[in-house]
C-alpha cells in the first residue's frame, strides 16, 4: 500500500488487515447487543410492532455465508430494521443478520490466522471477543437512551468502516498457495509480515506443502472423488469435531445467550425487570474489560491452560450461583440480598470470558488444514449455526419452566462434559505456525520440510 508517496508493508499492514476484521466483529457485537435493546422496546405496551416469547426467539438468529458477503448483507437488514412496520420485515433483517454473523465468527477467524505472525496470532484472535463484547456494551448504553430504530442507523458506522478497509486488503497468502499462485502468493505474505529470516521459512514451508500436492495431482474425476472422500479422512473430521465440542461450549457459555437476553438474564438473577439496564451495563463492561485481559494472558499461558483453568473455576462459581437461588426459590434463604447471586455471576462471567469464550473462537482461525479449509469452514458454519438457532430457540423457554437456576444448572452440566472431553483431544496451538498445527492434525507431529527448502528458496528469488 503506498500512503502519501510512501510504501508501507510488513507488520502495520498485518494491524491494518486485523482491525478491518475487528472493526467488522465490534459491529457484529453492537448487533448482537441491539437484540437487547429491540426485545425490550417491543414488548412495551406502546410499541407499534407487538410480540410475545414464541415470536422473540425467532428474531434473535440468521444463516450464514461467506465472510466476503457478510457486510452488506447486514448493513441491508439495518436499513430494513429500522424502516420496519410489521413483524415480517423485522424477521426478513435478522435471517440477512444471520449472514454477517456466520462470515464474522467463521471467515473473520480464518483471515486473522491466516495473515497474522503466530507470535500474536492468539492475542488478535481473542481480541475478537473483545470486540463483540464492547459493541454490546456500546449498543446496550445507547439503547437505553435512544429508540430503537436510531440505535439500527447507529450500527451502520463501524459496517460501512469496516467495509471501505476491507476493500484495501491483498488476498490470503495461504489462500493464493492453495491455488498455486505462489508469485501472488510470496507478493501477498512479505506485504503483511516483511521479510525476515522467520518469515521467509514460514513462507517456504507453506508453498513447499502446496508444492506436493501439485505433484500429486490428478484427472478432474479423481479430484471430484477426493473432494467427497474428505469428508471421511481423519485429517478433516479430527478438526471439525474438535470445533463442533468448542462450538457447543462456546454456546454454553452463553456466547449469543448474553447479548440477546441480557435484560431477561439480569432480571431472573435479581428478581427486578425495572433495573435490569444497569446490572446489563455493568456486566457488558465487566465481560469487556476481561475478554481484553484474555488476550493479554494468552501472550504468556498456553491455549489449553487457560481454557481449562478458567473453565473449571467458572463453572464452580456458577454452581454457586445456581445453589443459591434454587435455595432462596425454596424460601430457604432470603431474597433481599440480591447483589450475592449477581456478585456470583459476575464472577462467573469475568471467568468465563477469560477462556471459555474466547479460546473456541480462535480455534477457529487455527485447526482447520489449508486443504480442507472451504469444506471445514461450510462444515462449521453449519453446525454453529444449528447449535445457535436451537440455543436461542430454547433458551426462553427454559427460562419460563426451570428458572434462571435450572437454566444456567443445565448450561453449566453441559459444559463440564465438554471440557472433560476437549482434556483428551485438543492440541495446544500457541506459538505453532498453521502449517505445523495442520502438520500435528495430519501426521501426529511436525514434519520436517529441509529437503524442499533450496528449491523452494531460488522459485522465491
Amino acid at each position: 500500500m503506498h500512503l502519501w508517496g510512501l510504501r508501507i508493508e510488513g507488520p502495520v499492514m498485518t494491524v491494518w488487515t486485523v482491525l478491518g476484521v475487528l472493526l467488522s466483529i465490534l459491529a457484529q457485537g453492537m448487533e448482537q447487543g441491539y437484540m437487547s435493546v429491540l426485545l425490550t422496546a417491543l414488548r412495551r405496551p406502546d410499541s407499534s410492532i407487538k410480540i410475545d416469547v414464541h415470536l422473540a426467539s425467532w428474531l434473535v438468529y440468521g444463516r450464514k455465508i461467506a465472510y466476503i458477503l457478510e457486510l452488506l448483507p447486514s448493513i441491508i437488514a439495518l436499513l430494513l430494521i429500522h424502516f420496519a412496520t410489521d413483524f415480517p420485515t423485522l424477521m426478513v433483517a435478522r435471517l440477512l443478520d444471520g449472514i454477517t454473523a456466520g462470515g464474522t465468527v467463521i471467515l473473520g477467524a480464518v483471515v486473522i490466522g491466516e495473515y497474522t505472525d503466530p507470535s500474536n496470532r492468539g492475542m488478535f484472535l481473542n481480541l475478537k471477543t473483545a470486540c463483540i463484547c464492547l459493541g454490546s456494551t456500546v449498543i446496550h448504553g445507547l439503547g437505553h437512551y435512544i429508540h430503537w430504530r436510531t440505535a439500527a442507523l447507529v450500527n451502520l458506522a463501524p459496517h460501512v468502516v469496516a467495509l471501505m478497509m476491507v476493500l484495501t486488503w491483498k488476498e490470503s497468502p495461504a489462500w493464493l498457495a492453495s491455488k498455486r499462485m505462489f508469485d501472488e502468493c510470496k507478493s501477498s505474505f512479505l506485504w503483511l509480515r516483511g521479510d525476515s529470516e522467520k518469515c521467509r521459512k514460514e513462507l517456504n514451508r507453506l508453498i513447499s506443502s502446496q508444492e506436493e500436492k501439485r505433484i500429486d495431482k490428478t484427472t478432474k474425476l479423481a479430484n471430484i472423488r477426493s473432494f467427497f472422500k474428505k469428508f471421511t479422512r481423519k485429517d478433516f473430521l479430527k478438526p471439525v469435531s474438535i470445533l463442533f465440542l468448542n462450538f457447543v461450549l462456546l454456546e454454553m457459555c452463553g456466547r449469543h445467550i448474553l447479548p440477546a437476553y441480557a435484560g431477561d438474564i439480569i432480571g431472573g438473577i435479581v428478581g427486578d425487570h425495572g433495573g435490569s439496564f444497569y446490572y446489563t451495563l455493568g456486566i457488558d463492561l465487566i465481560v469487556t474489560i476481561s475478554s481484553t485481559f484474555s488476550s493479554v494472558l494468552i501472550k504468556f499461558m498456553k491455549i489449553r491452560t487457560l481454557l481449562f483453568s478458567s473453565g473449571v473455576s467458572s463453572l464452580l462459581a456458577l454452581g454457586s450461583a445456581c445453589l443459591y437461588l434454587l435455595l432462596e426459590s425454596q424460601g430457604i434463604i432470603s431474597k433481599d440480598k440480591p447483589w450475592i447471586p449477581m456478585s456470583m455471576f459476575i464472577v462467573y462471567f469475568i471467568l468465563v470470558n477469560l477462556g471459555c469464550t474466547p479460546i473456541p473462537l480462535a480455534l477457529i482461525g487455527e485447526l482447520l488444514p489449508l486443504e480442507h479449509k472451504s469444506s471445514g469452514i461450510f462444515a462449521s458454519s453449519v453446525l454453529s449455526c444449528v447449535l445457535i438457532v436451537v440455543t436461542l430457540k430454547v433458551f426462553p423457554y427454559l427460562l419460563l419452566t426451570v428458572e434462571i437456576y435450572g437454566t444456567f444448572a443445565l448450561l453449566g452440566s453441559v459444559m463440564a462434559v465438554i471440557l472433560v472431553s476437549q482434556y483428551f483431544v485438543l492440541p495446544e496451538t500457541k506459538g505453532r505456525t498453521l502449517q505445523e498445527i495442520e502438520d500435528c492434525m495430519k501426521y501426529g507431529e511436525v514434519r520436517n520440510e529441509s529437503e524442499n527448502v533450496e528449491s523452494i528458496e531460488k522459485m522465491l528469488h
